[in-house]
């Protein structure tokens, strides 16, 4: 452990102190689940680039969430294999701040690439007509962008902002990953004033794209409720309900860490919900869009029938 004078050079990482058994029975299951992830994410990828049925601005975001979901779960995922396999946990300064950048930078263009999909169905639905218009190339690649750029944003100020801190209180990291909290913890200097700019900027990117989504699907709601038909109403729901999903589970679980920040959570209960939607949550969404998605059901079957093809000749 570091003296309180002296400024920490490397952290140790101790959220999962497990016995060696444990240890291996993790590390095979989140290795599983890693696999899973970036298995099903490459996959929706790649289906949606040999679909010319998918060639629509909803699956060119769709692919550049599931192309988020793949990075955001190796920033994460990897570092707790090394803990889990080798017991390991100490990580440098320097990659620590590195982690911490990349993980905010994927979380944050997530938030708002939920955001950019919510918008879409919104024209989708209440727009049609002027649907083509709306969603040209141009744009679709503009609204990633800006996603991306305002991320962007939001990681620089907040990486600057917590590693201009001086931690010296400890060096050991009481979560699995370099996480704004648990690092916090380590202060040993007044740091309110950038702490104020760290959970501003988390707040903004959060309130900003949730917005967004209520105010896109208020009015959708409303576009669905004059629908006529009671098959027209289900039809119209059903191409909003994958993305809906995964905004529930998304949203809602940053959302409950939040409230149970002030209703005196234990550390343990952080770490299993930060788990959730680090690791579980990039696994669910290809299986969300595969499962609720009529389009996306047809080109897998589509890809099925090609390999039995190709197996029989």
């Amino acid at each position: 452990m570091a003296e309180n004078a002296t400024r920490v050079t490397e952290f140790i990482l101790v959220g999962f102190q497990l016995q060696t058994s444990l240890r291996v029975s993790f590390f095979f299951v989140f290795l599983a689940f890693y696999l899973i992830t970036v298995g099903g994410n490459l996959g929706m990828i790649m289906l949606i680039q040999s679909d010319r049925r998918l060639q629509t601005p909803m699956y060119f975001f769709l692919s550049h969430l599931s192309f988020l979901d793949i990075c955001y779960s190796s920033v994460i995922v990897p570092q707790l294999l090394v803990t889990f396999g080798t017991a390991k946990t100490v990580i440098t300064y320097g990659r620590c701040a590195t982690q911490f950048f990349f993980f905010t930078l994927y979380a944050s263009t997530e938030c708002f690439l939920l955001a950019v999909m919510a918008y879409d169905r919104y024209v989708a639905v209440c727009n049609p007509l002027l649907y083509a218009v709306a969603m040209t190339p141009q744009k679709r690649v503009g609204l990633v962008m800006a996603a991306y750029g305002g991320a962007m944003v939001n990681t620089v100020i907040r990486t600057g902002c917590t590693f201009s801190i001086s931690f010296c209180k400890s060096n050991q990291v009481d979560f699995f990953f370099c996480d704004l909290p648990p690092l916090l913890k380590l202060v040993c200097s007044e740091t309110r004033r950038k702490e104020q700019v760290i959970f501003l900027f988390a707040f903004l990117v959060i309130t900003t794209s949730i917005l967004i989504i209520l105010t896109s699907y208020l009015f959708i709601i409303r576009a669905i409720l004059k629908i006529r038909t009671a098959g027209g109403k289900a039809k119209t729901f059903s191409t909003c309900a994958s993305h809906m999903t995964a905004v529930a589970l998304f949203f809602g679980t940053l959302i409950f860490m939040y409230l149970k920040s002030n209703m005196g959570k234990s550390l343990w209960e952080d770490k299993i919900v930060s788990v959730f939607y680090t690791v579980i949550i990039p696994m669910l969404n290809p299986m969300i869009y595969s499962l609720r998605n009529k389009e996306v059901k047809e080109a897998l079957n589509k890809v099925a029938q090609r390999m039995r093809v190709s197996r029989a000749e």
